[in-house]
C-alpha cells in the first residue's frame, strides 16, 4: 500500500505540537497548513519535536497571488517567501500553493495576468529556498484560477511542480484530463460526489477510486486532506482493503 500523508487541516482546532503528535502515531509523512494555529512563521519549533517527513500547504486566507491589486500580489509573494524559507528550515519536501482568484469575473484576463507574473516570482523563491514550488488545481468555483489542465504548461515554463488536487479536479469533470497530460509531483486526496468540495474520506463519494489510484505516480507524495481525523482513518482502512 502506497503510504497516505495527512494534512493537519483535519486538527486546526488545536495547537501544531498537538496535532502533530497525534498525527505521528498514525503516519509518518504531515503536511502541515501553515494558517491560524499551525502557522509556520510563529510555531515552527514544534516541528523539530518529531521525526516526520513534513511538506507544507501555504496559508489560503489573507493571500491571492493573483490579485489585480499590485500591492496585494507583491505582498503575497512576501509572504510566500517566508513560508518557503521556514519550509527549507524543517526540511520540508514541497511547498503547496493556491493559484490566486478573481472576486470580479470582469477582471479574470487581468488577473490571469498578474498570475502568471506571481508564478516567475515564484520560481524565484523556489531557487532561493531551495524547496520545490508546487500549484494547486481548484475546485468548482468560477472565481478561481487553475481549474482545468490549461495552466500545465505555464507552470512547466516557469519550472514549477504541480499538485494534484483529485477531488477538485473530480468536481470540475477534469481528472481523465489531469491524469493524461501531467504526472503530477504532489497528490492531494480526498473524496466527494461530484457536486461539492466534501474532502470526505476514500470510498465515501463518486470518484471512481479503482480506477484513479492505480494511475497515480508512485514516487509523488500522497497527501490526505480531509476534514476531520477519523475521514483520514477510514481512508487508511479503505486502502488497506485494496491490497
Amino acid at each position: 500500500m502506497h503510504r497516505l500523508g495527512c494534512s493537519t487541516w483535519c486538527l486546526m482546532d488545536m495547537g501544531l505540537f498537538e496535532a502533530l503528535e497525534i498525527l505521528s502515531e498514525r503516519t509518518d509523512t504531515i503536511e502541515i497548513l501553515s494558517d491560524a494555529r499551525h502557522d509556520l512563521l510563529y510555531e515552527s519549533e514544534s516541528c523539530a519535536s518529531f521525526n516526520l517527513s513534513y511538506t507544507v500547504h501555504s496559508p489560503t486566507t489573507d493571500i491571492n497571488i493573483a490579485s489585480c491589486r499590485e500591492t496585494l500580489r507583491n505582498a503575497s509573494i512576501d509572504l510566500l517567501q517566508e513560508v518557503c524559507q521556514k519550509a527549507g528550515e524543517i526540511g520540508a519536501r514541497c511547498v503547496v500553493v493556491h493559484p490566486g482568484f478573481s472576486p470580479w469575473l470582469e477582471m479574470h484576463d487581468k488577473s490571469y495576468d498578474a498570475l502568471r507574473r506571481s508564478l516567475v516570482d515564484l520560481a524565484v523563491v523556489q531557487e532561493e529556498h531551495g524547496v520545490p514550488v508546487a500549484i494547486e488545481n481548484m475546485g468548482s468555483w468560477e472565481v478561481c484560477h487553475f481549474r482545468n489542465p490549461s495552466v500545465l504548461p505555464v507552470l512547466e515554463e516557469a519550472g514549477l511542480s504541480f499538485c494534484l488536487d483529485i477531488g477538485h479536479a473530480h468536481i470540475n469533470g477534469v481528472l481523465d484530463d489531469f491524469l493524461a497530460l501531467a504526472t503530477p509531483d504532489h497528490i492531494h486526496l480526498h473524496d466527494n460526489r461530484g457536486s461539492f468540495d466534501d474532502h470526505g474520506a476514500l470510498g465515501t463519494g463518486t470518484m471512481d477510486l479503482e480506477h484513479i489510484i492505480p494511475r497515480l505516480p508512485r514516487n509523488s507524495c500522497w497527501i490526505m486532506e480531509v476534514k476531520a481525523i477519523d475521514d483520514f482513518d477510514e481512508s487508511m482502512r479503505y486502502m488497506e482493503r485494496r491490497e
